[in-house]
């Protein structure tokens, strides 16, 4: 199903004539197009509004051909307004039939959260997704494997942001967490420390509104233990991703990955680590359309994005993969990285995770 067809159905069921989204992650999951200027902005440029039958976005006389020209489906209706004049909201709520919904502020209009109308992925979006993770492993890899200890967090971070935005990838997290930083830390955001002896980097990236994560890990004078964690944390991931396909055939909910989670780390002999860091959980339209919990009730829907990041004391592994009721497919595997086949716990299945590269 179409998010043009999941919105005219929502829009059956909720009493509602027309749905407005500018928040830009929802503008792309609609439009396929970008309504930022800032990226930093939570609610974008323009809003795009569906009544089932008719798009039609709202914006600024600054922002209104350019968005024609370059961010558009043909064919899609064009309002615009002085931007001197009123806000985003203001024009969408002047320009709306009535009852509407939107997912930003608008006088007079109701709220939608589309975060469970972009679930499942759309199989429009899978190929871009493919193209997104791709892309990333082959800007990151390159930097890293041309990494020495001396180099500091901040210099790996600004070589990996432009790597990445030569593809045209924005990069909300880039994380370089050097040698006494990965360990102490979870969220290792950038300093100007030398790497050491060895250096965890975990990125997500965006492009056309789809988010992708991964990790890496590198090593010029590896601590004895940094094999071991790295190989336990794959294998927590290994059974969160079989876990995942497993409940998902079910339609259950994020709490069963969770138990499953919670019993791979007893089983690798770090019982109640995941409470030291979130684990992750779906991945799409959002960096995680929803985070595992002990009693999540998140519906584990197929296919999607799914992002699993467990962590043990200095060492993380992180992937996204497209999984479905047949297959998980690793959308972010190595190209040139070592590699290990881990076994998950409890499930029959077995995956090649990224192990430490020795530089």
């Amino acid at each position: 199903m179409t998010p043009r067809e999941r919105v005219a159905r929502w829009l059956d069921g909720h009493n509602a004539r027309v749905a407005w989204f500018a928040r830009p992650n929802n503008f792309a999951w609609l439009t396929g197009g970008d309504n930022r200027v800032s990226k930093a902005a939570s609610v974008g440029a323009a809003a795009a509004g569906y009544d089932g039958e008719t798009l039609t976005v709202v914006t600024d006389d600054i922002e209104a051909e350019r968005l024609r020209e370059e961010e558009l489906p043909p064919g899609t209706e064009v309002e615009t307004f002085p931007w001197y004049e009123s806000s985003l909201g203001e024009a969408v709520a002047e320009a709306t039939v009535e009852p509407a919904v939107a997912d930003f502020d608008a006088p007079g209009i109701g709220h939608v959260d589309a975060t469970d109308l972009r679930q499942p992925l759309h199989v429009d979006a899978i190929d871009t997704y493919r193209s997104l993770s791709r892309d990333v492993v082959e800007a990151v890899e390159p930097v890293l494997r041309e990494a020495t200890a001396t180099d500091t967090e901040r210099e790996v971070a600004a070589r990996l942001q432009h790597a990445l935005t030569e593809r045209e990838i924005t990069t909300p997290v880039v994380l370089v967490g050097s040698d006494e930083r990965a360990r102490r830390y979870r969220h290792y955001t950038v300093q100007d420390e030398p790497l050491g002896d060895y250096a965890l980097v975990s990125v997500t990236s965006e492009r056309e509104g789809l988010y992708t994560s991964l990790t890496r890990t590198v090593a010029f004078d590896a601590p004895d233990w940094l094999a071991d964690r790295t190989a336990a944390a794959n294998r927590v991931e290994t059974t969160a991703l079989a876990a995942t396909q497993a409940v998902g055939r079910e339609a259950g909910t994020a709490s069963a990955v969770f138990a499953a989670i919670q019993d791979a780390y007893a089983e690798v002999e770090h019982d109640g680590e995941w409470k030291r860091h979130h684990q992750g959980g779906a991945a799409g339209y959002a960096g995680r359309e929803w985070f595992g919990t002990p009693d999540g009730d998140a519906r584990v829907e197929l296919p999607m994005g799914y992002a699993w990041n467990p962590t043990v004391q200095g060492a993380k592994s992180e992937g996204t993969a497209l999984v479905s009721g047949e297959e998980i497919e690793l959308l972010t595997e190595p190209d040139d990285w070592p590699t290990r086949e881990v076994e998950a716990v409890g499930y029959d299945l077995a995956l090649e995770r990224p192990a430490v590269l020795h530089l």
